[in-house]
């Protein structure tokens, strides 16, 4: 019977860090409230390599968000942080949520890389967890002399 309630226990606890983790994931990737955007037909400008780039808060939805999002990084060096870099993979089990959560409790922050517009140019690092975020707007490249 302790067996039984053991492991009820365990089950519930991994889909609580399931769900935890997911709702997590969504609020990194840009959900908010979308109604200053509502009816919006936002185009992110692209870069040379066809990258769209520009603020998350410009978004409609989680699929809008652009592929290199502004941000802030070390030093206030204003830059661009790749989507991909910031998304969190979704496990698949009780016991692959249990491992993530350890592993995000032992290293709760940790560091990418601060892009240039081009999506390839590297201009500082991007501290991700654990802080305040920041973040600034551009709308168009013509707008890169505000990154200076």
């Amino acid at each position: 019977m302790k067996f039984k309630l053991l492991g009820l226990k365990t089950v519930i606890f991994g889909v609580a860090l399931i769900a935890s983790i997911a709702l997590g994931t969504l609020g990194i990737i840009g959900i908010h409230d979308t109604t200053a955007n509502a009816g919006s037909n936002y185009v992110f400008p692209k870069n040379q390599y066809g990258q769209t780039y520009g603020s998350k808060l410009d978004a409609t939805s989680p699929e809008t968000v652009p592929d290199l999002i502004a941000a802030v990084g070390l030093d206030d060096i204003k830059g661009y942080v790749k989507r991909t870099d910031l998304e969190q993979p979704f496990p698949k089990t009780p016991q692959e949520a249990i491992a993530l959560n350890k592993q995000n409790l032992a290293h709760p922050t940790h560091e990418i890389s601060l892009y240039d517009v081009d999506g390839k140019t590297v201009i500082g690092k991007f501290i991700v967890g654990g802080g305040t975020a920041k973040e600034f707007t551009a709308k168009a490249e013509s707008d890169k002399e505000g990154l200076d």
